[in-house]
């Protein structure tokens, strides 16, 4: 069997690690850190605001494996990070915890985009060419995976959905990580990770949000993504 052809029984075992969101404070750091909590990792939030990291954890709920800490400490208690905090703050948060984050699996999932009234949702230009790749540049010591682009944070705080029924796109320049990252995202029933290319494939990954944004508007949905004959 090829590595191209690697089935979800070919990845690694996820089930022990230890899960940092920065910018879980917002509703998809949240809903990420409570879909690995009740997957059963211990999942540190982190925030500016050690704080408002606690508010957050504890909004999640007491029976839940997840507490709060500020993005320095969220950042070096974890196995893997998972990066969403807005795009305006997307590199100063990063270069903030540049020495935290070394020799450690990045997940990035922010979407570089604009929002104009009457037209919606578009994909903004950047200079390394994604989100992810701006990751890579401030964090060269870092394993920079991007995944979870088009997850609906709506959905994942929903108690009343018990399986996100998706496919996470998975790109990386390391195969170890994203093979990592692809079991990870089978953590979370209903879900898989596919791999989707290299790092330098990211920018239309990101870019897509901007038109499930418009699909969930047009038909009052939170749609995702599917990958057939996979």
């Amino acid at each position: 069997m090829t590595e191209q052809q690697k089935t979800p029984h070919d990845l690694p075992d996820a089930a022990n690690l230890t899960i940092g969101i920065l910018g879980g404070t917002g509703d998809q750091g949240k809903g990420l850190a409570r879909r690995f909590a009740l997957a059963g990792h211990r999942v540190v939030i982190g925030s500016r605001s050690a704080e408002r990291a606690a508010e957050a954890a504890a909004e999640l709920g007491a029976d839940l494996p997840v507490s709060g800490a500020a993005n320095a400490g969220a950042a070096g208690g974890a196995d893997v990070v998972i990066v969403a905090v807005p795009w305006d703050g997307h590199r100063a948060t990063l270069e903030s915890v540049r020495a935290e984050l070394a020799g450690k699996i990045v997940v990035d999932c922010v979407n570089p985009l604009g929002f104009e009234k009457g037209k919606g949702a578009y994909a903004l230009p950047v200079e390394e060419g994604s989100a992810a790749q701006q990751a890579a540049a401030v964090l060269p010591d870092s394993r920079v995976v991007a995944a979870f682009h088009h997850v609906s944070a709506k959905l994942l705080l929903d108690p009343e959905v018990a399986e996100m029924e998706l496919d996470v796109l998975v790109l990386g320049d390391d195969r170890e990580a994203t093979d990592l990252v692809q079991a990870l995202a089978g953590r979370i029933p209903g879900m898989r990770g596919v791999y989707g290319g290299r790092l330098h494939n990211a920018h239309q990954v990101e870019a897509l949000t901007a038109n499930l944004i418009s699909i969930n508007r047009r038909y009052k949905a939170h749609a995702g993504l599917r990958v057939t004959d996979v």
